[in-house]
């Protein structure tokens, strides 16, 4: 299978090309040349493995020029027992009639991207070697807190690999910041930066984009690549768990063959959601997909007008991992809904000069018959998190239960009955401050600090990884200006 670029159609690569590139020369992403199909029989045989083998059978119909042996021994790798705590990888919890939670934070950082960061070094360590690449790789990674622990630990001490991780100085958990800060591993590096996580994200763009600094690192030895979702290998792993969920929700009698269901996805650079949409396309049994947002609701607007725009205020939110008001992977669905490369070319050159574009109504037609969207500010998260935890004795962090509000208003609004399983994207204790103020008890220590308290206070165990960085110490405390991505890149690798 071909991938080709978002922003240039004539760029063609496979599959390890693309992974091992990470993203293309002129700043597009790549994308699959079609979206293989899965009937009702083969989801059928889906349902009767477990889930690493279910993502062996899914990853394989995108990567033909991997085995499936070598696509087995990375899952196995990648979901082991002792990287994730409970063998279902990603278990369905049911919450009411009709609304579930998909756990996606069992792994070693406790939060969604393990699902893709713990396989996505084997898929580009094998890339590297298919590809014939002699040179070393570098992989800069931009965060608003959760994909850098995972980049860091899935990469940790990796051999021919550096990791660069950047976050936002002020715009990350206590928690996140000492995950990333405390790093261990010969080959890591994380700076934070004076600006927000679209400061970051552009940043690392500019990187990529620069054929003078590419030229500079390939003279010694080193090129660069990704492990954000702009990554084809990054977003791939992510298909595999609506089909797990779908699967486990027949296996339990809780749907019939063939029923369709929605998910509601908190979403900030797109990335997870879109998967959903690639795994609707392929044949998966789903009615809507809810686009859920925080106070930065620029995806709710473009949802409901047509129009992108990023100019307008930031807001640090208690659900910072969704502070985000460049989402890169909306990219890809405009190339998979418009078929043109020209077109989101375009777009994309006007979001930059602009900072806004518009669609035309053809293909906001499109966008509507898959897509709803709703936001959530802080003080209605909380008082999820608090309805939800007295009521159902179920603890959740900010970030889903940004989800589970928005679902919840669009029931209401909608009259859509229809069964609804949400994303729960990272541990409550990641977050403890926020999570225990919404249950009434504020706490005045560091996060780190407040794990224990959170644990005593609603019985809940917490992650083991999370337990354990109580007395850590942080490693990498440097934060640099705005526009020092390129220094820091030069001294990391020199």
């Amino acid at each position: 299978m071909k991938y080709y670029s978002t922003r240039d159609r004539k760029v063609e690569i496979e599959s390890a090309g693309a992974i091992a590139m990470g993203l293309s020369r002129e700043g597009g992403l790549f994308v699959p040349e079609r979206l293989p199909k899965i009937g009702p029989e083969e989801l059928g045989r889906l349902c009767g493995l477990g889930y690493r083998e279910r993502a062996v059978q899914i990853m394989k119909l995108f990567l033909e020029d991997y085995s499936e042996e070598e696509l087995r021994a990375f899952a196995d790798a990648a979901y082991s027992s002792d990287k994730f705590d409970t063998d279902a990888v990603a278990p369905v919890v049911k919450l009411g009639e009709g609304r579930y939670i998909l756990e996606l934070w069992h792994g070693p950082t406790s939060a969604f991207k393990d699902m893709a960061l713990q396989m996505l070094p084997h898929l580009l360590t094998a890339a590297l070697k298919k590809t014939g690449e002699k040179k070393k790789v570098c992989i800069l990674v931009a965060t608003s807190g959760d994909t850098g622990k995972a980049a860091l630990e899935g990469f940790r001490d990796v051999e021919g690999t550096k990791i660069l991780v950047f976050y936002p100085r002020d715009g990350v958990s206590d928690v996140q910041k000492l995950q990333m800060t405390s790093q261990e591993g010969t080959n890591v590096r994380v700076a934070a930066i004076e600006g927000n996580f679209d400061d970051a994200q552009s940043g690392v763009k500019e990187v990529f984009s620069s054929a003078e600094l590419r030229e500079e690192l390939a003279a010694s030895g080193w090129f660069l690549s990704s492990a954000n979702s702009i990554n084809w290998g990054r977003l791939l792993p992510q298909i595999v768990y609506y089909f797990s969920a779908y699967c486990d929700l027949l296996n339990a009698g809780e749907i019939e063959e063939g029923e369709k269901i929605n998910f509601s996805v908190p979403t900030g650079n797109f990335g997870d959601i879109l998967a959903g949409f690639y795994a609707m396309q392929m044949g998966l049994p789903v009615s809507r997909l809810i686009c859920a947002s925080n106070k930065n609701d620029v995806l709710t607007d473009f949802f409901r007008t047509g129009e992108y725009n990023r100019v307008r205020p930031f807001y640090e939110t208690i659900s910072p991992s969704m502070d985000i008001l460049i989402s890169s992977n909306l990219e890809r669905l405009l190339s998979f809904l418009s078929g043109s490369g020209e077109t989101v070319a375009e777009l994309m050159d006007e979001l930059k000069s602009e900072g806004r574009y518009s669609v035309s109504p053809e293909l906001m037609k499109k966008i509507g018959s898959v897509f709803s969207a709703g936001s959530l500010d802080d003080e209605a998260s909380k008082s999820v998190i608090k309805r939800v935890f007295e009521e159902k004795d179920y603890l959740m962090d900010t970030h889903t239960a940004v989800a589970y509000g928005v679902m919840e208003k669009y029931r209401e609004e909608s009259g859509d009955k229809t069964k609804t399983v949400t994303l729960s994207t990272a541990s409550p204790f990641k977050f403890t401050p926020a999570v225990l103020d919404a249950l009434g008890e504020s706490g005045d220590k560091p996060g780190p600090e407040l794990i224990s308290v959170l644990s005593e206070k609603t019985g809940k165990p917490a992650p083991r990884p999370l337990a354990e960085l109580a007395g850590k110490k942080a490693r990498f405390t440097a934060s640099i200006k705005k526009d020092g991505l390129f220094d820091e890149v030069r001294d990391f690798l020199k």
